[in-house]
């Protein structure tokens, strides 16, 4: 496989995985209450968290499963519960809405959005985790990991850039709109979660011999 396939095969695959587009508008919602600083240090920090996340699997990934006898399936299935709850929460309209009383909880909550569950699952789920394990498997010469690794980052920094720009948005949304797109991401959110469920359980079951 040549260089510019493959780099064609990483780009293609982990935007679709990733989903930029779609993790902006929940990325709207989650810090409607804070400020730009605090919500470009946001961006930052769930990217740069997604980023290692996504090099440590890819560098390791293989030896971990094997070591804990992990499989995607079950990373499926774990990514489908949290997209669930965190779905749930946004169709409730209560994630966003957090009052804080103290500069100490504002960074508290800021810091836990930015790693839970924006950069795991959101930007960094069980899709884009796989993708980064099968990948790396399939780069058999140092050109091919280094286009891996290139195009890895590349795809995350035009997502902090839609993050970065989405604080524009939300003001001309107002508080209604902001609502409405937390509901209606909430059900999207809640769909997918399902979809990944049941994308892993099944797998899982028929590996018990449950099915016939």
């Amino acid at each position: 496989m040549g260089v510019l396939e493959f780099g064609i095969i990483v780009f293609t695959s982990f935007f679709t995985l990733i989903n930029p587009l779609g993790v902006m508008p929940l990325f709207m919602t989650m810090t409607a209450d804070f400020s730009p600083r605090r919500r470009k240090k946001i961006a930052i920090k769930a990217v740069f968290v997604a980023l290692i996340i996504l090099l440590l699997f890819a560098f390791t990934g293989q030896l971990i499963f094997k070591f804990f006898s992990i499989t995607a399936d079950s990373l499926r299935v774990v990514g489908g519960v949290i997209f669930f709850m965190v779905g749930y929460d946004m169709l409730q309209a209560r994630l966003v809405r957090v009052k804080m009383d103290s500069p100490e909880e504002v960074k508290s909550q800021a810091s836990d959005i930015a790693i839970t569950p924006l950069a795991i699952p959101m930007i960094c789920g069980p899709g884009s985790i796989t993708n980064a394990i099968v990948l790396w498997e399939d780069a058999s010469t140092t050109p091919l990991k280094l286009v891996l690794i290139g195009v890895m980052v590349f795809v995350l920094i035009i997502t902090l850039l839609l993050l970065l720009g989405s604080s524009k948005i939300i003001p001309l949304l107002g508080d209604t709109g902001n609502k409405v797109m937390m509901r209606i991401m909430g059900l999207i959110v809640m769909v997918i979660a399902v979809e990944f469920f049941f994308a892993g359980l099944g797998p899982l079951i028929q590996r018990l011999g449950i099915t016939g």
